[in-house]
């Protein structure tokens, strides 16, 4: 088994590998990051729903995609901005609107993990965690 370096990353790659494939939902290692970012999802209408599985270490996050009434996957693309190697912080005036506010984008914040339109309409800033459209 891989060692993975950017597993918030990897996360975002599954949503929108398993959206693309039409699957009806899909698994991965659970972490609070992780759990949050798909609170989000599920808020702003990119999922159907998220639920944590199993107690301990074998902790799993597993995620029902959603999408159009014409089949077409609501997640058509994601992009991490922060990584571990370069974080990427921004102000409450530099949060970026992806493809013209068809998109969201996912902030972290000293008052916790939110959408950038959230952050800016609160006047924080903090790491810009990833780009979903």
């Amino acid at each position: 088994m891989a060692v993975l370096t950017d597993p918030i990353a990897d996360f975002l790659t599954r949503v929108k590998n398993a959206s693309c494939a039409h699957n009806e939902s899909f698994s991965a290692p659970h972490s609070k990051m992780k759990a949050e970012i798909a609170r989000i999802l599920q808020e702003e209408g990119y999922i159907w729903s998220y639920e944590v599985t199993n107690e301990g270490k074998d902790k799993c996050i597993t995620v029902k995609c959603k999408y159009a009434q014409n089949g077409k996957p609501i997640v058509t693309g994601v992009k991490r901005c922060s990584r571990p190697g370069r974080r990427h912080y921004v102000t409450s005036d530099a949060i970026p609107t992806v493809m013209n506010g068809l998109g969201i984008s996912i902030v972290s914040t000293s008052q916790g993990l939110m959408t950038g339109a959230k952050a800016h309409k609160l006047s924080i800033g903090g790491e810009l965690v990833a780009l979903v459209w």
